[in-house]
């Protein structure tokens, strides 16, 4: 494993770890999109149906178990626990993120490394996996206003998928490593971002709080 890849990993795992004290902490959901963390929970639970039948290192297999068990953890907040549900505002949240589970359903079936059941669900975790921001990038600009750890959770979000691509470049370089389905997702991933990122900064630099056009 090369540094990009433990940073982009350690990225994402910060970025879960913020959203559950957000959750934990303040008993609110305020600003996250429940659509969102569902189709996060989908991208994870097709992506690692390898889980159990082998194990390529035990890093690996427990970063696995804590992306399912943190995904599953939250929606079920949002869904079930009484204080945090309350705070959850259904009306800012209307992506219809259906019509991405479908497109990337879809793709999946025409673009796949091998036509077996694993390898269509990956590049279905994949597809979904560069879109399920959508739902929460539009919330967020509804809503205008971004409290400091929404903002934080979903830079390093953005964080991690920037350094995956660095992975893959160093993968590239050094080893001639070429997956054109990741690496297209990645990208796409990675513009979703680009326009929070540029609001950031400016908040970040000007020392104020994150807010986004309408």
């Amino acid at each position: 494993m090369n540094a990009f890849r433990f940073l982009g990993d350690m990225s994402h795992l910060f970025s879960v770890l913020l959203l559950l004290l957000k959750i934990y902490a303040t008993k609110s959901c305020s600003g996250i999109s429940l659509k969102t963390q569902e189709l996060f929970v989908l991208v994870f639970l097709t992506r690692y149906l390898d889980l159990f039948i082998y194990v390529v290192s035990v890093y690996n297999t427990i970063m696995k178990l804590v992306f399912v068990a943190s995904s599953i953890a939250i929606v079920w907040c949002m869904r079930y626990h009484p204080a945090v549900r309350r705070t959850y505002d259904k009306s800012q949240d209307m992506f219809r993120h259906y019509v991405l589970v479908g497109a990337c359903f879809l793709l999946a079936l025409v673009f796949h490394d091998e036509f077996t059941i694993r390898e269509v669900c990956w590049s279905f975790s994949l597809f979904l996996e560069a879109v399920a921001i959508l739902p929460q990038l539009v919330l967020l600009q509804r809503s205008g206003n971004v409290d400091n750890l929404t903002s934080q959770y979903v830079f390093f979000l953005g964080a991690y998928r920037a350094f995956y691509i660095l992975n893959w470049i160093y993968r590239y370089v050094t080893e001639h490593h070429i997956s054109w389905i990741a690496w297209i997702c990645g990208l796409v991933q990675t513009v979703l971002y680009a326009d929070f990122f540029y609001y950031y900064f400016i908040s970040w630099k000007n020392n104020a709080k994150l807010q986004l056009p309408a």
